[in-house]
């Protein structure tokens, strides 16, 4: 809903380093812990670890998503780029939930 308010309005966010950092590290976490939650599950055979594993990578994913929407607008000006990466990010998401609602199936 916020990406729709935002690219109907124009609305123009400012870039913010320590913001883009922090989004930086959080991607580069998410991912690492997508990957041991995987394979821990795995090494255990826990179906509900190795799924756990894959909701954080769409956290990982949700991550570098941000993080390539503010570093568009702040090196590149392109303000809706953000926005429009969320509807990306949510395409995506629908797509592994449903994949894992019909795994256990």
């Amino acid at each position: 809903m916020q990406s729709t308010v935002v690219l109907a309005t124009g609305y123009h966010p400012h870039h913010s380093v320590p913001g883009i950092v922090w989004t930086a590290v959080t991607a580069v976490v998410m991912f690492a812990l997508a990957a041991a939650k995987s394979r821990t599950g795995r090494l255990l055979g826990n179906p509900v670890l190795r799924t756990e594993g894959r909701v954080t990578l769409v956290d990982g994913i949700l991550a570098t998503t941000v993080l390539a929407g503010l570093m568009l607008n702040a090196a590149l000006g392109w303000w809706w780029a953000d926005p429009a990466a969320g509807y990306v990010l949510v395409f995506y998401a629908a797509r592994e939930v449903r994949e894992i609602f019909s795994a256990g199936r």
